[in-house]
């Protein structure tokens, strides 16, 4: 049986592997880390990418946290153990061109042990994925980007890919402006070992969710900053940046867990965007890149 300490350790070997390619992709600026500690429990290493050539600010954060679950916490998780250990990897970049798109991804094992004896198997699972924001949505860098990910679940589960494709467009809507985050990408959350999978195999595919970040990214990103752009472009960045605040301050249940379990605000928010601006009343012109972006943000567009 995997162990949490195995998990914690290859999951630090896979943020390390991607600050590296992420310096070489922008060729001018490097990660600064700072290493921290939590109240209650557990710490992390959080690294902060800005000022780039190409990356205005991303963040690879990798924790492993343990401790005395809030009882909110508790309540949303429906659990009723008190002790609980997560670890993870979750990384957000912002670009600071327009035509390259903003690019989220987390890993992460969750695991409290069992109430009545510390023998009993403690409850576990795993969760993550991968999803794009393009501020400008052009269809072969999505069709690419699901493709991809869809050939990554292929080689676990002939369903991931459907099912992970269609939690991720529910997950990533903006109720509110009903529209979506962006193309979407997978998501998954409590998976666990069954008769068709097992924990190590889950486990196999968690990193493998976590190793295809490099890959697909440094492509959407070569393919893209090299194109023109002007003032009217990065005003739109801004205006697209700005749902994506909207997201992550209101629905996002990542920011929720590390605010209510006493995480490093730092590193919580560092999935914000240096810059963003919320135009009054904006309508894109008609028969615009704009318009045409605002049209694809929705659920259930099949890109392969």
């Amino acid at each position: 049986m995997i162990t949490k300490e195995q998990i914690a350790a290859d999951y630090q070997q896979i943020q390390d592997e991607i600050c590296a390619a992420l310096e070489l992709t922008d060729g001018k600026s490097v990660f600064e880390e700072e290493k921290w500690e939590r109240d209650g429990g557990g710490g992390g290493r959080t690294r902060i990418i800005q000022n780039g050539n190409i990356f205005e600010r991303g963040g690879v954060n990798f924790s492993a946290v343990y401790g005395q679950l809030p009882d909110s916490m508790k309540k949303a998780l429906k659990v009723d153990q008190d002790n609980f250990f997560a670890t993870g990897v979750s990384i957000v970049i912002h670009p600071n061109h327009p035509m390259v798109p903003i690019i989220h991804m987390n890993i992460r094992y969750f695991e409290m042990p069992q109430v009545n004896g510390s023998e009993a198997e403690p409850l576990r699972w795993f969760g993550g994925g991968i999803d794009l924001t393009p501020h400008y949505i052009f269809d072969n860098d999505a069709v690419y980007f699901h493709e991809y990910l869809r050939s990554v679940c292929k080689a676990y589960s002939t369903d991931f890919y459907h099912r992970f494709k269609l939690w991720a467009d529910d997950y990533f809507f903006i109720k509110h402006r009903n529209e979506t985050r962006g193309i979407g990408g997978i998501f998954y959350d409590r998976l666990t070992a069954s008769e068709d999978i097992s924990w190590e195999n889950i486990f196999e595919f968690s990193k493998a969710v976590g190793r295809s970040f490099i890959p697909i990214y440094t492509e959407l990103v070569n393919r893209n900053r090299i194109k023109d752009f002007n003032e009217n472009h990065q005003l739109w960045q801004y205006q697209r940046r700005s749902r994506y605040t909207e997201f992550n301050l209101v629905y996002d249940a990542g920011t929720r867990f590390g605010l209510e379990t006493n995480g490093r605000i730092e590193s919580i928010l560092m999935s914000l965007p240096p810059t963003a601006k919320w135009v009054y009343d904006y309508k894109p012109q008609p028969g615009s890149e704009e318009e045409k972006t605002l049209s694809l943000l929705k659920k259930g567009i099949n890109w392969v």
